[in-house]
């Protein structure tokens, strides 16, 4: 199976986890983002990514995060807020020697923190990693 961007239609957006449908709220724009990847996300799921004053019920969340954005534990519980139950979010954070790499432990941090577990890490395009993560599957309501 090929991985590469012409092969998949969508880029690194399938590899994320989103589908058909979803509507994703998103978090840290700034003029550093992945266009590519974000118009490849709302081409597979159909929708428009919403902005961080959306006010409704999201399938899953998109953070970009650089090191200097602040607490990322802060930016995760703030995603909570809006989020299905059984939805994800998928955190994207420059990849290793760019400028604003966040190291792995931090994002872990701030997933036990907010009640989640990371479920992978993905090459999501040319400069940003996304890490994805999710409910325990344990978790008692």
């Amino acid at each position: 199976m090929s991985t590469s961007a012409q092969a998949a239609p969508h880029g690194g957006a399938d590899r994320l986890g989103f589908t058909a449908g979803q509507v994703i709220q998103e978090f840290g724009y700034d003029s550093d983002v992945d266009d590519d990847l974000r118009f490849a996300i709302e081409d597979l799921t159909g929708t428009e990514l919403e902005d961080e004053d959306y006010g409704d019920v999201a399938d899953s969340v998109l953070i970009w995060w650089r090191e200097d954005d602040g607490d990322l534990v802060d930016a995760v519980v703030d995603a909570l807020t809006n989020l299905a139950d059984g939805a994800f979010i998928v955190i994207l954070t420059p990849k290793a020697g760019r400028p604003g790499h966040v190291q792995a432990s931090d994002i872990e941090e701030a997933a036990t923190t907010g009640g989640l577990h990371t479920s992978g890490t993905v090459n999501a395009c040319e400069d940003w990693t996304a890490t994805r993560l999710v409910a325990p599957k344990s978790a008692r309501r």
